[in-house]
């Protein structure tokens, strides 16, 4: 019975840990200031007609803060790249020279800016409704194998190991919001 018990939480660990490299993936989507190569994560291109992400057809790469540009792999590709960020609808304006495709990226407004931090804050949110319904399912577990015949102290253990689990996950989601929020806010 206590192997089941650890690997009801190991299993929990591995999904909550699963729960906050998804909230680091969104938060790379959403841009702060300055120009990142993950701001075109999402751009999918039509490559002899399949869906190709962008990164696959081109070398993303920032030159300086407030500047993208893609590299086709192959010289034709440059209108595809071109319309594939401009249907990401990323709010990107590409531009080639005939080489390369360049995106400028304007500066953000006060405004835009306090948008993306309720951006982050929703998903951070999520990202907690994610932990707390990890917490949800192995306590449940826990309990199954309690009326199973697993003793009233060591399932007491166990929900406590969880709620550590869920307190230390919770707590780690806050402190990269703050970081996220910091890095938007700052101008």
């Amino acid at each position: 019975m206590t192997e089941e018990v650890d690997f009801i939480i190991d299993s929990t660990k591995e999904s909550m840990n699963n729960a906050i490299a998804h909230l680091e993936k969104q938060f790379s989507n959403i841009r702060a200031g300055k120009a990142t190569p993950a701001m075109l994560g999402s751009v999918m291109v039509d490559y002899y007609g399949a869906q190709t992400p962008l990164n696959q057809v081109g070398n993303v790469s920032t030159p300086d803060a407030r500047t993208l540009t893609v590299t086709p792999y192959e010289k034709g590709m440059i209108t595809e790249i071109e319309k594939g960020i401009m249907y990401a609808n990323l709010g990107f304006n590409p531009m080639n020279n005939g080489d390369m495709v360049i995106i400028n990226i304007p500066p953000l407004t006060e405004e835009r800016r306090r948008e993306l931090v309720k951006q982050a804050k929703a998903e951070a949110e999520d990202a907690k409704v994610s932990i707390r319904n990890e917490r949800k399912n192995a306590n449940n577990e826990i309990k199954k194998l309690e009326k199973d015949g697993l003793s009233e102290d060591i399932a007491s253990n166990a929900e406590v190991d969880v709620q550590s689990l869920t307190d230390g996950h919770i707590k780690k989601i806050d402190e990269i919001f703050v970081v996220k929020e910091k890095e938007i806010m700052t101008v």
